[in-house]
């Protein structure tokens, strides 16, 4: 990477609104030579600083990797990275904004089902009477996972959701659906309902770096100043 710090934001979404905010409270003016559509940028009168905007999910990877030594990104998708990805990613601060939980939530039809022990018992039936596991559609599948067997539920099946996950109940992909949700009001709004003890873990957008940077030249500066 050279003597560059090279710092990602998310591309798009709420997250990089809120981001690009801490640059403009802090006086630091982004700059894009092809506009607002450019992925490289810098930070005016910083010359030793890159932007780079990625997807927030890129951002983790690239932490993980130390292409990038700082990102914005929100705490599920760390959550979600593999283990050897975390361990070489620090949290530096959490923010108020993109405040989000992962959770599962089932149709409202299914009236008998209100807990994850109620979803366990569903999952047997699916296994016993029609042969086959309950789906299960997310875009977390280790988070997922790992909550479900925690809950001794073992009887399912993910399915990869490269959509939007609340719809797979009602297109047939899947029967049940983990996802990320600030309000809930897209879920009720596709007839899902979240489990009583459904909550996986909660999210918020993040400062982090790469913990092999955190010695790099000018990297404390920067990092204090975002951060405070």
């Amino acid at each position: 990477m050279g003597n560059f710090i090279n710092i990602g934001i998310p591309s798009k979404g709420r997250l990089k609104k809120d981001v690009l905010k801490i640059f403009k409270k802090k006086g630091l003016k982004l700059i894009s030579e092809r506009g607002k559509r450019d992925l490289i940028g810098s930070i005016k009168n910083k010359d030793n600083i890159k932007i780079l905007y990625l997807h927030a999910r890129e951002i983790i990877e690239r932490l993980g990797d130390n292409s990038l030594d700082i990102g914005f990104s929100g705490y599920d998708l760390l959550a979600e990275s593999k283990v050897a990805t975390q361990n070489k990613i620090q949290v530096l601060k959490k923010y108020n904004f993109g405040r989000a939980n992962l959770v599962i939530a089932v149709p409202d039809k299914w009236i008998d089902v209100q807990t994850v022990a109620d979803l366990e018992e569903i999952s047997f039936e699916f296994k016993d009477k029609k042969n086959k596991r309950l789906r299960v559609a997310t875009k977390y599948p280790n988070l997922s996972r790992q909550f479900l067997y925690s809950k001794g539920v073992t009887q399912f099946q993910l399915v990869k959701s490269l959509g939007s996950t609340e719809v797979a109940p009602f297109t047939g992909t899947a029967e049940v659906i983990t996802d990320i949700t600030s309000s809930g009001a897209t879920l009720k709004a596709n007839n899902l309902r979240i489990l009583q003890d459904g909550q996986i873990l909660k999210s918020q957008g993040c400062l982090m770096i790469s913990k092999l940077s955190i010695k790099k030249q000018g990297i404390k500066k920067i990092i204090n100043l975002l951060s405070n």
